[in-house]
Parts: C-alpha cells; sequence; structure tokens
C-alpha cells in the first residue's frame, strides 16, 4: 500500500493506534512517525495521508467518529493540533478496540452506542495519560520487565511479591507503578493474558471450555465463565459455536 490522502469532515476526528510495524503520517504537512503502541488524533478538518515505511509491514486500528457533544468533557478531543504518544495502558486500549471494531462488525442490538461507551473509554484512559506526563524511562523499563514476565508465566499465580522481586523493589511500588502506567492491576492484566490464549484454544484447538479453564489456572469453570464474559462481552460458548461453524 501506498497509502491515502484524507481530509476530515469538519465534525469528524480521527483515532489512529498502531498495533505492529511502523507507518508514518503527514498531518498538515508535518510528519509524524506511528510504531507499535502509538496513538495519534487527527482534529476534524486536518488534511493528513500515510505511507508505510518500504520494507517493513504494520497493522493499526483507525476510527472516525463525530465529535459533537464531546468536546467539552476531554481536553484531547477539543485539541486543534494533533496529538501523538506512546500509550502506556496499551494492552487495555487495544482490547477496547477490538471491541469496537467486533460491535460495527457484528451490528448487534445498540451496537453503535456500546461502541460509542467503549471509545468514550479509550479517550478518558488516554487523555488520563496525557495529563499525568510520559513515564520516565526507568519507570517504562521496570513495567515492561513485570509485563514480560508475566506474558511468559500468567498460567501460574502472579502476585506483587513476585513483580516487586523481577524489578527488585518493594511488592507496593511495584503494584502502584504498574496500575499507573498500565490502567490495569497486576490480577487485570494476568486475566487479559490468560482469557486471549483461551480465545484462540476455543476456536483453534479441540479442548472443551473446562479444560481450557483448566489449563489457563482457573480451578473454578465459573468463575472462568465470569471472567471471559467480563472481558470480552461474550460466552466462551459463542466461540466454541464458532468453531463448529468452521470445521
Amino acid at each position: 500500500m501506498n497509502g491515502f490522502e484524507e481530509k476530515c469532515s469538519p465534525d469528524q476526528i480521527s483515532f489512529v493506534l498502531v498495533t505492529y510495524g511502523t507507518c508514518v503520517y503527514w498531518v498538515q504537512g508535518k510528519k509524524v512517525i506511528l510504531e507499535k503502541g502509538d496513538a495519534l488524533l487527527i482534529p476534524s478538518g486536518f488534511p493528513y495521508y500515510w505511507k508505510t515505511v518500504p520494507t517493513v509491514m504494520h497493522s493499526k486500528y483507525i476510527v472516525e467518529f463525530d465529535c459533537k457533544g464531546v468536546l467539552p468533557l476531554l481536553p484531547v478531543l477539543a485539541s486543534r493540533q494533533a496529538v501523538h504518544s506512546k500509550i502506556g495502558c496499551y494492552e487495555l486500549v487495544l482490547e477496547r478496540m477490538k471491541r469496537v471494531n467486533t460491535q460495527w462488525l457484528d451490528k448487534p442490538s445498540y451496537y453503535d452506542i456500546y461502541a460509542a461507551a467503549l471509545f468514550t473509554e479509550i479517550m478518558t484512559l488516554w487523555n488520563r495519560e496525557l495529563d499525568r506526563g510520559a513515564a520516565s524511562p526507568e519507570k517504562i523499563k521496570h513495567v515492561e520487565a513485570m509485563k514480560l514476565y508475566i506474558q511468559q508465566n500468567y498460567r501460574s499465580k502472579i502476585t506483587k511479591e513476585v513483580l516487586g522481586d523481577v524489578i527488585e523493589r518493594s511488592p507496593n511500588h511495584a503494584a502502584s507503578l504498574f496500575k499507573a502506567v498500565t490502567g490495569q492491576t497486576i490480577s487485570e492484566f494476568v486475566h487479559a493474558q490468560r482469557i486471549r490464549t483461551a480465545e484462540y484454544l476455543l476456536t483453534e484447538s479441540q479442548l472443551t471450555v473446562g479444560e481450557i479453564s483448566e489449563y489457563l489456572g482457573y480451578s473454578d469453570v465459573s468463575y472462568f465463565h465470569r471472567i471471559f464474559r467480563g472481558i470480552t462481552g461474550r460466552k466462551p460458548s459463542d466461540d466454541l459455536d464458532e468453531r463448529k461453524r468452521l470445521v
């Protein structure tokens, strides 16, 4: 893809979240390089275009939305300049963006209202980060170390004591730092990692819900059901039905 040119309508804002690779945007003639975890908000009426970086693939989510009625509530949406930052709570925002995308693709009852609510949450989380300012390199380094440990050990019990040892800090410091940067508690992040694997196993394996629950460290299947639905908005059986349709 060579990119495209676009000019937003007077009442429409564009939000971009890069999930893989690198791409380049030009907004009112200014160059913005976006990498995984970067967000870009383009105010209404701003001309822009984007291009891929040669030999580098990328993927992203783009949401274009009407800003009427929302501007007074969130400063980031009232900005008359493009806003660009790396999102600390990337995993949380990505999960919400996936749910927005699913709502618009499947179009269940009241999908537009639910998608708007999810997107409002995304903008609120991001605005809070912008208000706090970027985390220091040392804080980011510690949070990335904790996230890596969780991603490699999410099937096991992970506590603030364990992560405190990982970054050689007190348990309370580890927990508060993790929450401040990612927007999630340690427990919420662990559950999100487990449910991401559950979604894959429910559609791509032959394991039962009970077997997947046990594999991911949930001894109580009903608890697994509650966590799964709370994160995805679906029941595990919905993904099993999708598996059957694909067979």
